[in-house]
């Protein structure tokens, strides 16, 4: 007995935790600085930890009325009818939902290269085929509806991510909807805005006033930092919101999730200071960083060293973590994550010894 072919499915490679590398390499976890993960720099919502401790007494029950309440605060918040909410297990379930929903073995999915492994991976799981459209880098990774237009061949569903990962670049709301006039009138686009919180442009939210293909996908992981209790969701057009009801798993999102979402929805003040400090931190990396960099609207910043591989390892060695993009197809790019002012000035200083020792 054996499972199903997988040889054409990769693996996801999450960045590394704190105490992995620590325990690795000898040293102290609380003299690291992780900014390899688009984590809060802050961490969790302050409301939300509160609340975890609250509802932990309630596990023994399914989160029947939590997953209600969440589901109602989100469509208040994006005006929208309960139905259109799709809680899920972070951004991933949603992605999964979303293809359950959409492909037919065989259909096909075009995605951005590079970007979210997932996006593929998830596609795969569920028997699609996968397609690319290429970000180039020597026009400064600029997602156009051109770009897709030119890649495009009929797919079931278009990924396209704003702000995207690992470079920071956005479409605008134009583009998107010339992308979903331009395409299959069942051709789904999906727009990832998990980073959202930290852009400066509006959320694509209003095209599903008047569009039944699109939809948007939203995750508690980064503004809000609930990255560890798994909590996402989709918005999806009204049309066809209920086909949810058949396609999800019971209680994607747990009691814990479901309460620890409601209240950080309540913390305005966590998720302005966390989003202020990454403005900041973007624009001292821009700054202060010996390196080319990309101008981001997410919580981190790409830049280009000579070898991201080396760079990564050797500032590792010296208690920094940041993401090798190698695993993105550019082995000439490490993204650095925005921290606190006093973690993103002393990540600089120790990148800075280290782009001009690789480099030397």
């Amino acid at each position: 007995m054996e499972p199903r072919d997988l040889s054409a499915h990769t693996v996801y490679r999450a960045g590394r935790g704190i105490e992995e590398v620590a325990r690795e390499l000898g040293l102290d976890p609380e003299e690291m600085v992780k900014l390899a993960s688009n984590e809060n720099m802050f961490g969790p919502s302050p409301k939300a930890v509160e609340a975890i401790r609250d509802a932990a007494g309630r596990m023994h029950s399914y989160p029947k009325s939590s997953h209600a309440d969440l589901v109602e605060r989100l469509a208040e918040k994006w005006d929208a009818t309960p139905e259109q909410v799709w809680l899920s297990n972070g951004g991933d379930g949603a992605l999964d939902c979303l293809a359950r929903a959409m492909l037919e073995p065989g259909d096909g999915v075009l995605v951005p290269e590079p970007g979210f492994a997932y996006y593929a991976m998830s596609a795969r799981y569920h028997h699609g085929e996968v397609s690319e459209y290429e970000l180039s880098k020597g026009e400064d990774f600029a997602q156009t509806a051109d770009v897709v237009r030119s890649a495009y061949d009929g797919e079931r569903i278009v990924y396209l991510t704003s702000p995207h990962n690992p470079t920071g670049a956005e479409f605008t709301t134009e583009a998107v909807r010339q992308i979903a006039e331009e395409t299959d009138e069942q051709t789904l686009v999906l727009v990832d805005e998990a980073y959202g919180e930290f852009s400066d442009s509006p959320s694509k939210r209003s095209l599903l006033a008047d569009r039944d293909d699109v939809a948007l996908l939203r995750t508690f992981s980064k503004a809000y930092g609930l990255a560890g209790v798994r909590l996402g969701y989709a918005l999806v057009p009204e049309a066809w919101a209920d086909a949810y009801a058949r396609i999800n798993t019971p209680f994607s999102a747990s009691e814990l999730a479901c309460r620890a979402g409601l209240a950080a929805l309540s913390d305005d003040d966590h998720v302005e200071r966390s989003v202020e400090t990454a403005a900041w931190a973007r624009e001292y990396i821009y700054d202060n960083l010996a390196a080319d960099t990309w101008e981001s609207s997410g919580n981190f910043v790409l830049a280009e060293v000579e070898d991201a591989s080396a760079v990564a390892e050797a500032a590792q060695e010296e208690g920094v973590i940041v993401r090798d993009c190698s695993s993105f197809g550019l082995p000439e790019c490490i993204r650095i994550t925005c921290g606190t002012e006093e973690d993103t000035e002393h990540a600089v200083s120790v990148l800075n010894d280290v782009i001009e020792v690789v480099e030397a």
